[in-house]
């Protein structure tokens, strides 16, 4: 059962952090690919974002309730787990702002400005707050990994603390 819980786990992690560590080399290779159509560039990348968060959010949900019983069944000691915990919950919100407060609202912003926001005035009021937004999205999505990355060490920390 350790072995299995452990398996998860490590699972859910490589799932998360390794769907975000590709997602920007497949944006970047679907606008190059589709530089001429941005709009459908943008639409897919979009929906791959939908697909990241959802495979992000139940990743998230596993790793935590394995967290979460590990002490119980002795896989690792309570304190060890609570860091990487903390982190799990603020990757988690993140990935909830982002699905549903930032992209909504540059979905918004798309439809405002006609469907193509690359057609618009770069100066126009909803380029520019769809911009802002991406930004935004961009830098949610960048804090996620890292702190992906710095939940796997703590995680490798307690099975390293488990015997100790």
């Amino acid at each position: 059962m350790k072995t299995l819980l452990r398996t998860l786990l490590s699972f859910a992690l490589i799932v998360w952090i390794g769907a975000e560590i590709f997602f920007p080399i497949v944006a970047a290779i679907t606008f190059n690919t589709l530089q001429p159509d941005t709009h459908a560039a943008g639409a897919i990348v979009g929906q791959l974002i939908r697909i990241l968060h959802g495979m992000g959010l139940a990743a998230g949900m596993v790793a935590l309730a394995v967290l979460a019983l590990a002490p119980a069944w002795g896989i690792y000691k309570p304190r060890t787990v609570l860091a990487p915990m903390v982190l799990l919950v603020v990757m988690t919100a993140g990935t909830v702002y982002s699905q549903f407060g930032i992209i909504p609202a540059m979905e918004r912003d798309r439809m405002a400005a006609g469907g193509a926001i690359d057609t618009t005035d770069i100066t126009n009021a909803t380029t520019i707050h769809f911009n802002k937004l991406h930004h935004r999205s961009v830098f949610v999505e960048e804090t996620v990994l890292l702190l992906g990355l710095a939940t796997v060490v703590l995680a490798a920390r307690a099975e390293t603390t488990r015997n100790s």
